[in-house]
């Protein structure tokens, strides 16, 4: 792997006027963005600590407008980027300074609901909660709920991989998108996945999703959709310390339940939440979970007695089960209102994602612990300890000298000690230019060359999302150095506020 293998876009001026010219029979005036006062509402994705205000912003009504813009970028060699509704958290949608911002959000047809195959045919920007309502009076739902459902679009939940708290039941997007229509940078469509059991050659579809818009665009994809479930309870149990509560979600797994959700919220996040949501948390615990069965009435029950045996024997200090689906919903509002309550405490905050083994939940959090010292900076915890899919919320003010850089070298720390225990630098938010100097801790240099090597493999112009992800040699080696010598950790030259 060299600097040039998987970024060679804009080695000259953009020639926007060009591809402008080049569009102007195909994409309508109105879907062509060039002034500075509407480009700017596209500067950033959810990571608003870097900025870049793209030259130009294009917005596809179809699939042949997208495939017009591709086959021009290429033909002019520059870079594109795409962007879906903008609620990433790791800056993979961070436009290039030289290319192209290529947003979805006119894409937003539900094309079919098929509720005997129990599957949902969409474009990328229709909203991840938009899935689940149109299938709802065929009993149906899209199982993936990130925090930002109500916003967040499918197209980007496929570049991300994204989760949320029933991920650990249900699975990722990676578990739940059967079939993609993509535009490649040639401009080609193809179709990766299938509709059917099994599709024939390697599994193109896993690879794609989670790229971050590295691969390729998609214009079209086919989810699986499950019946909702009769009944869900969750069972909010309290506890005295943090080991405590990771031995219990340790223990809730080894007794072979496989819970809905299974959220942990330390004694700073609910603090920060409950006079938010008022959601009834318990402001005496040093750490809460939320443990929800779902299934017939029978199962429920008999699953929730079994939960709350183990939390008792985890020395849970309160358990309380909800007695009704609006009680439910309360509950479970504190958690996803977390990012959000996190404003009414703190001007800024970063959040954090990595991923730990279960076993290892108390020790990291101790940790973070002790980093609050270190770096000045208090750190809420929320996250999905079912699959040890950590979420720290570091707060900061940025108006503060230092707390800006304090945050990122906080949020380093926390990502390499993820390593460290064996686990990794993000569990659903993606790498973008957030994690790219964390890419070099967790990867060999031959881990590396072999992801370069499949960007090549649809990409070889390096013109889309350049600069992102995986790393050059150069940054590492130059990373490396500020470990091995002890100095000042190293972050993407970018803009920020």
């Amino acid at each position: 792997m060299n600097d040039t293998s998987i970024s060679r876009a804009a080695e000259t001026a953009p020639d926007f006027a060009g591809l402008i010219s080049r569009l102007a029979g195909v994409l309508p005036a109105h879907c062509i963005l060039s002034r500075v006062e509407d480009t700017r509402p596209y500067e950033c994705d959810g990571l608003t600590l870097y900025r870049s205000l793209p030259p130009v912003v294009m917005l596809p009504e179809n699939e042949a407008q997208l495939v017009a813009i591709m086959q021009g970028c290429k033909a002019l060699n520059i870079p594109i980027v795409a962007r879906g509704a903008g609620t990433g958290l790791s800056g993979s949608a961070l436009p290039h300074p030289q290319g192209v911002l290529i947003g979805l959000a006119k894409l937003n047809r539900i094309k079919k609901i098929d509720p005997q195959a129990c599957t949902a045919v969409v474009q990328p920007g229709v909203r991840n909660l938009a899935i689940s309502e149109a299938a709802a009076p065929y009993g149906l739902y899209y199982a993936p709920d990130p925090s930002s459902q109500i916003a967040c679009s499918i197209g980007g939940n496929i570049a991300e991989n994204s989760g949320g708290v029933h991920c650990l039941k249900y699975g990722l997007t990676v578990h739940n998108v059967v079939r993609a229509r993509v535009v490649t940078i040639d401009g080609d469509v193809i179709e990766l996945g299938s509709e059917a059991p099994d599709a024939p050659g390697l599994d193109l579809l896993a690879a794609f999703i989670g790229s971050e818009g590295m691969l390729g665009v998609v214009t079209e994809a086919t989810v699986r959709l499950i019946p909702k479930p009769a009944c869900a309870r969750v069972v909010m149990a309290s506890f005295g310390s943090v080991e405590a509560a990771g031995q219990a979600v340790t223990n809730v797994i080894a007794a072979g339940i496989i819970p809905a959700g299974l959220e942990m919220m330390d004694k700073r996040a609910v603090h920060m939440v409950e006079p938010f949501v008022k959601a009834g948390y318990d402001l005496d615990a040093a750490a809460i979970l939320l443990c929800e069965s779902d299934g017939t009435q029978e199962e429920v029950e008999h699953e929730i007695s079994r939960m709350e045996a183990v939390f008792q024997q985890a020395g849970a200090t309160r358990l309380q089960v909800s007695r009704s689906e609006e009680e439910r919903l309360v509950f479970w509002a504190g958690r996803k209102n977390a990012f959000p309550a996190a404003g009414r405490i703190s001007p800024d905050y970063y959040c954090m994602d990595g991923t730990i083994p279960r076993r290892h939940l108390s020790r990291v959090l101790n940790a973070i612990e002790q980093m609050e010292d270190e770096y000045g900076l208090r750190c809420a915890n929320v996250f999905h300890a079912g699959d040890g899919n950590l979420h720290p919320l570091i707060l900061f003010d940025a108006n503060q000298p230092g707390e800006i850089e304090r945050a990122e070298k906080f949020g380093a720390a926390i990502l390499e000690l993820c390593v460290q225990v064996g686990g990794t630098i993000t569990g659903e938010h993606g790498v973008g230019v957030e994690k790219i100097n964390q890419m070099c801790v967790q990867f060999s240099r031959e881990e590396l060359d072999f992801f370069s090597a499949v960007k090549r493999g649809f990409d070889p112009y390096g013109l889309l999302n350049p600069e992102k992800v995986i790393p050059t040699l150069v940054r590492c080696a130059e990373y490396g150095k500020m470990h091995v010598h002890g100095g000042e950790l190293r972050f993407p030259d970018l803009p920020r506020f």
